[in-house]
């Protein structure tokens, strides 16, 4: 048992958890840790262990979760919090996640897709919360530098400055002053399918400690082109029409800035970090990049893009 194990398990054997059994989680790509707990009876709650020096704290996971639930939206009840030593216990919003139901019931994933739009339209509906960082053009642009650093076969400086520049003006052109919250990484495995429940709380909300400010279509792109799993293409069309006036400029748009950033991502989580099973996940989000960058509204930034990452945008 490791040290940090050791204090957790401290922690525990103080709270109402102490004789609960415990079950790892798969995690994200931070490093969180998750544990379910489980009673003798059957009850379950979710451990979650952020490592403050290497989370920070989890306030904002906190005032995040109060918000969602305060839209009526399936957020995890806080039951237990000690920031200081980075322990957080939350209610066990169930199970499944939409990519685990999929796999056994392909024939649903119309009805889970509606519904997690549904929960867009939800909380695009409310101001966001005070004091969240904004994804303007300029910052935007700048988040795909990962992708350069980490994942460019030219990454020249002239090359890098010209992308960024003419996505920066494409993101000036859609999303000029962002008002819409966002949770950032609003994908099939971070969604619990619920489907006892009704309305907004059939959808599980997991992970929205990252949450900014920017387009109400950055979160559909999240959805749609998924790292993890593909997404039926025909479904894109309804759903953006689901999602309200006409987005489509932009959810391609944000698709590529977002894709951009996570290619740089997985490539430093893999060599840096030293976890290559997200070398796995590459292909598909480069095959969505291509998609992405042949639709017109991508086509200053098409061969530019090509040419720093080799993309073959040029073969559908």
């Amino acid at each position: 048992m490791s040290a940090r194990e050791a204090l957790v398990q401290d922690w525990l054997a103080s709270s109402p958890w102490t004789a609960w059994q415990h079950s790892p989680i798969t995690g994200d790509a931070s490093a969180r840790r998750y544990l379910r707990l489980t009673d003798p009876t059957g009850g379950t709650v979710i451990l979650m262990d952020a490592p403050p020096d290497l989370c920070g704290s989890q306030n904002r996971f906190a005032q995040m979760a109060a918000h969602l639930r305060g839209l009526g939206l399936a957020a995890p009840e806080v039951l237990a919090f000690d920031d200081t030593l980075g322990v957080m216990v939350l209610e066990d919003l169930g199970p499944t996640d939409f990519a685990r139901h999929l796999r056994d019931t392909p024939q649903d994933e119309r009805q889970l897709y509606e519904a997690a739009v549904d929960v867009l339209k939800a909380i695009g509906a409310a101001p966001p919360p005070s004091g969240l960082d904004v994804m303007t053009p300029q910052v935007g642009g700048a988040m795909i530098d990962l992708a350069f650093d980490w994942a460019a076969q030219d990454g020249s400086t002239s090359l890098r400055q010209d992308i960024t520049a003419i996505l920066t003006r494409l993101l000036q052109s859609v999303s000029p002053a962002p008002a819409t919250l966002s949770l950032r990484d609003f994908h099939a495995e971070n969604l619990i399918w619920r489907p006892e429940q009704a309305g907004g709380l059939r959808v599980g909300l997991l992970d929205f400690q990252d949450a900014f400010v920017t387009h109400p279509a950055y979160d559909l792109a999240s959805l749609l082109r998924d790292a993890r799993r593909d997404v039926d293409p025909s479904l894109v069309a309804p759903l953006l029409a689901r999602l309200g006036p006409d987005h489509t400029a932009a959810f391609h748009i944000m698709a590529v800035q977002r894709n951009l950033r996570i290619l740089g991502i997985f490539n430093r989580l893999a060599r840096r970090d030293a976890k290559p099973g997200y070398l796995a996940l590459v292909p598909r989000v480069r095959a969505h990049l291509a998609t992405d960058l042949r639709t017109p509204y991508l086509a200053p930034l098409a061969p530019l893009v090509d040419r720093a990452f080799g993309l073959n945008i040029g073969a559908a």
